[in-house]
């Protein structure tokens, strides 16, 4: 089979509007294209009560160790106001050495380079002692309940082994080369609702105002001195994302006083040891002030860390070979599907530059896609020349 082309399979997946969590036939036709160059392929849907049923693909080309595995997502984010754009984000065009269109940068193109990658491996190496695989969804961008977490379950009960895992989201700042992920910071989502008692603003002491309360809270747990970092993490941070308080009269004290958080957090916490030092404010301030609290928390993933190792190394060189540049190993940014795959397979995440993701004109360079496929190919030569030895 000829050697799929980066950029033109590229331009054929942005043409599919895949906005989470709309398939739009994307699956099947990538499904398609590594059926032909010799994978074994099963097409994935997942349902869950109260979430759209999302599609996802897991193929595999070989039967033996190792496995080496890359992953991504074929989902995007919605384009937006479409007047803003200066072309169809859904039809791929080049301007200025650059491929435009929505999932440009994230992450069709790096799907696209990958699988060109592995064709060119193929025509090259058609027998290898090992096995490729691609976990590819189709739920990243929005609730993940239907999507890699589910693949992942999926493949531990089907006592599937992955040696390594790629993840091909667009990593770098600014140039292509500059970072690699090993690891990324836990995220915790709190909804803090203030119970008190409404009434007259003429008579506070007839009621217990929830806003007075709720601002209290907020100065607190926003003053919170969680660390100051380690050596691989950024220190853990909190944010305030949102107060409502619905009140319709400009002279009631309300009953309710909502707001929601979001909390950043390393490696030297849990979610279950943040939301242990949270709840106690929560009951400490409404005790004092005699009122209560509902709280939900929605945990998107914990903070993890990937320990560097061999194949870390050896990407991490042949990176620089490509781009002259010497890739840093970082954990910034936020949650990645790394935080679901890194409970059956060690890896690290790298693609792209991440400048353009979910922008108006979302680009690619052309000579970054061409370089990321090449990088992509040296890597797969590598590693399977590494453990035939």
């Amino acid at each position: 089979m000829k050697d799929l082309n980066e950029l033109k399979l590229a331009k054929e997946l942005i043409k599919f509007p895949s906005i989470t969590p709309v398939d739009a036939g994307i699956m099947r036709f990538l499904e398609k294209k590594l059926k032909k160059l010799g994978f074994k392929t099963k097409i994935l849907e997942f349902k869950e009560k109260n979430f759209k049923p999302v599609k996802n693909l897991y193929a595999r080309l070989g039967s033996k160790s190792p496995n080496f595995c890359f992953a991504g997502h074929l989902d995007v984010v919605p384009p937006g106001n479409l007047k803003d754009w200066t072309v169809n984000p859904f039809k791929p065009s080049i301007k200025k050495g650059h491929l435009i269109g929505r999932g440009a940068n994230d992450m069709k193109s790096s799907i696209a380079a990958f699988v060109s990658a592995v064709s060119f491996f193929l025509s090259k190496n058609k027998k290898f002692n090992g096995s490729i695989s691609l976990l590819i969804t189709g739920d990243e961008e929005g609730d993940a309940v239907n999507g890699t977490k589910k693949v992942v379950d999926y493949l531990k009960k089907k006592k599937e082994n992955i040696n390594f895992c790629l993840v091909g989201e667009p990593t770098n700042p600014n140039k292509l080369g500059e970072m690699i992920k090993i690891g990324r910071r836990g995220s915790l989502t709190g909804k803090l609702k203030i119970l008190g008692s409404q009434g007259h603003v003429a008579y506070p002491q007839r009621a217990n105002n929830p806003s007075t309360i709720i601002v209290k809270i907020l100065k607190e747990i926003k003053e919170i001195k969680f660390d100051k970092g380690t050596m691989n993490f950024q220190p853990t941070n909190l944010e305030v994302t949102k107060i409502n308080i619905d009140n319709t009269a400009d002279n009631i004290i309300p009953a309710i006083a909502e707001a929601t958080f979001n909390i950043r957090f390393n490696n030297k916490h849990s979610s279950n040891s943040i939301k242990k030092k949270l709840n106690r404010i929560f009951n400490k301030i409404c005790k004092k002030n005699r009122s209560k609290f509902k709280i939900d928390y929605k945990v998107s993933g914990e903070a993890f860390l990937t320990k560097p190792n061999q194949t870390t190394f050896m990407i991490q060189d042949i990176i620089k070979k490509v781009t002259n540049i010497k890739p840093k190993l970082s954990t910034t940014g936020g949650t990645s599907d790394l935080r679901f795959i890194r409970k059956i397979s060690p890896g690290l995440e790298f693609g792209l530059v991440g400048k353009t993701m979910h922008k108006v004109d979302e680009a690619v360079s052309l000579k970054d896609l061409k370089n990321l496929t090449k990088i992509y190919q040296y890597i797969l030569q590598n590693y399977f020349k590494w453990k035939l030895v």
